[in-house]
């Protein structure tokens, strides 16, 4: 497979921290690659480690990979009969694994990362941008929440997960559709700004679940038309009070804002990596700490 994503290919690893990336779209999707190539421009030494097909709604399966069956990976991507675990020719960054993306971003966690880092430990996990939105009770079945939350709980490594809710599946090798260099942008800024908070990143056992709202032609055509708001993954009815934000200790719901609201939003919650719910209130602050410089309010 050859990638046309390939800004940043020739930059050595020197600059940047050291981010593990997989989804559960698979490794060739356009959304994934498009945000590869936004990290890696920006100097971080990325390495994508995701599934050699769509693995969406898998949640925190995890399987041994098996080779690949005769219909290859996806889009094409790798020939039928191919090894169990693989590596783009022309970008050795790029690797699939035939399996589920727990499985996928384990392998890179464990293997490909440290043995393209010289032996040293991934620095942050980000997973996405999913094709689709990952709101309230999608979060558990969520393959792209799933390797968040392995690599904040199991791994010990702080965590994102990504998604957007326009958007198709496209091959890596089609035109940029608007959307993925949009939410590309917008994680890259979160990303960008939880780097710049300095470490530790997050804390322990916490991931995010970052959610972009709709893209169209005519509306929500650029990253700077998004507002970030703070939200929660569970509406917390009968939860303890959330952290102090906008003059209220309880969160809207990332539902309702990404799909209720007809502005142009991006929800940030922070999660607890135990249970894919809602953190508490103390680890709440810690992060919206962090991410003060980008939130805003509804």
């Amino acid at each position: 497979m050859r990638s046309s994503f390939l800004l940043g290919a020739a930059l050595p690893f020197t600059h940047g921290i050291r981010i593990i990336q997989s989804n559960d779209d698979g490794w060739a999707e356009v959304q994934a690659r498009t945000f590869f190539s936004s990290l890696s421009a920006t100097g971080h030494q990325v390495v994508l480690s995701a599934p050699a097909e769509n693995q969406s709604g898998t949640g925190s399966s995890d399987a041994t990979p098996t080779q690949v069956d005769a219909d290859g990976c996806q889009y094409q991507s790798c020939p039928g009969g191919s090894p169990a675990t693989g590596t783009n020719s022309s970008d050795t960054r790029l690797n699939y694994v035939n399996s589920y993306p727990v499985t996928s971003i384990k392998t890179g966690i464990d293997t490909t990362g440290p043995n393209l880092w010289n032996g040293a430990e991934a620095e942050l996990a980000v997973t996405g941008p999913n094709v689709g939105s990952n709101v309230g009770p999608q979060a558990p079945f969520s393959g792209t929440i799933g390797a968040a939350v392995y690599a904040a709980h199991t791994a010990g490594i702080p965590a994102i997960a990504f998604s957007g809710r326009t958007g198709d599946p496209t091959a890596w090798n089609q035109p940029v559709p608007l959307q993925s260099q949009v939410y590309a942008d917008l994680a890259l800024n979160v990303t960008s700004t939880i780097i710049k908070s300095g470490t530790p990143y997050l804390p322990s056992d916490v991931f995010l679940n970052v959610n972009f709202g709709e893209v169209t032609s005519s509306k929500c055509t650029k990253a700077s038309d998004f507002k970030f708001i703070a939200t929660r993954i569970n509406t917390g009815l009968f939860s303890a009070p959330d952290a102090d934000y906008c003059g209220s200790t309880r969160l809207p719901w990332e539902a309702d804002v990404i799909y209720l609201r007809s502005a142009c939003y991006a929800t940030i919650s922070v999660g607890d990596a135990n249970d894919k719910t809602t953190a508490d209130a103390a680890r709440q602050k810690v992060v919206l700490d962090k991410l003060k410089p980008i939130l805003s309010c509804l």
